[in-house]
């Protein structure tokens, strides 16, 4: 994310939604200012634009206070610079003068299950890996198998990109809020949720709006380029491979505002692909 190649970039546009009402629950970041930036799947040119409103939103409003920036998972797939996403996010590890937290989405699980075993992640590769080996310069050919794009991908890929994807948590607390990939089961308590449900599940979590112990703010599932809001979970996937917008939340207390980056598909292809066969969600 050096300055030559953020301005390189085709911009992306900055929209915040501030009027949005307060979390109808009692609600507390701490004392903080908290951050989350929805799933990105490879579209960089949103992701840089958010990060840098984000950094400048913390200087203008913070006061002096900590904060803290949270991704939601789901980096890789669909876009076309699955690569250069992880590239900054691992320079957001190294270098933010924040607290920084990267959740483990279901598509970094897929990922992770083809590098340690190509044979059980066929779909996945069929599906959308090609994409993403392509972004590290890994062209999949009809005579190559399974195990070989594997080790092509481990040769081309950055040692940082495997540690970033190993040492994902699958969710993370800050005082009234949890934060997580999909969602969580109706009627299991917080401690007992399931890593599957929490990377996977969507019916069963969006249909019914369960009161948990914390309010639940997710990506994983989306509808439009809007994000969405009830009284015990926020979610921030807005579909930004379809539909050109990258959305993050500022959660300050009760306070609720959204910052998006929107770039127009039709004016950068580069910047996303035309949405997967499944029609909705991450």
């Amino acid at each position: 994310m050096t300055g030559a190649a953020v301005s390189a970039l085709p911009r992306a546009d900055i929209t915040w939604i501030t009027d949005h009402p307060p979390s109808a629950r009692a609600a507390t970041t701490d004392g903080r200012m908290v951050y989350a930036i929805g799933d990105i799947h490879g579209c960089y040119t949103q992701l840089v634009a958010l990060i840098e409103e984000i950094v400048a939103d913390i200087a203008r409003t913070g006061e002096g206070r900590s904060a803290s920036l949270i991704f939601m998972g789901d980096y890789v797939d669909r876009g076309a610079d699955s690569a250069k996403v992880l590239d900054a996010l691992v320079w957001m590890k190294r270098q933010a003068p924040f607290d920084v937290v990267f959740l483990r989405g279901n598509h970094e699980a897929m990922l992770l299950q083809f590098l340690e075993r190509p044979n059980r992640a066929l779909p996945w590769l069929e599906h959308d890996g090609i994409g993403t080996l392509a972004s590290y310069g890994v062209a999949a050919g009809p005579e190559d198998d399974c195990f070989q794009l594997r080790d092509r991908l481990l040769d081309a890929m950055p040692a940082a990109h495997l540690e970033l994807l190993r040492g994902l948590p699958v969710r993370v607390i800050r005082g009234t809020y949890v934060f997580v990939h999909a969602g969580l089961r109706p009627g299991v308590a917080l401690a007992r949720q399931s890593d599957e449900d929490c990377l996977w599940i969507r019916d069963e979590f969006l249909r019914r709006d369960c009161r948990f112990e914390k309010i639940v703010v997710h990506g994983h599932s989306w509808r439009s380029e809007l994000p969405e809001v009830t009284d015990h979970r926020i979610g921030i996937d807005t579909g930004v491979y379809a539909t050109g917008v990258l959305t993050a939340v500022r959660l300050d207390g009760a306070e609720i505002a959204f910052v998006q980056a929107r770039l127009d598909p039709d004016r950068d292809a580069a910047a996303n692909r035309a949405p997967s066969a499944d029609g909705m969600g991450s």
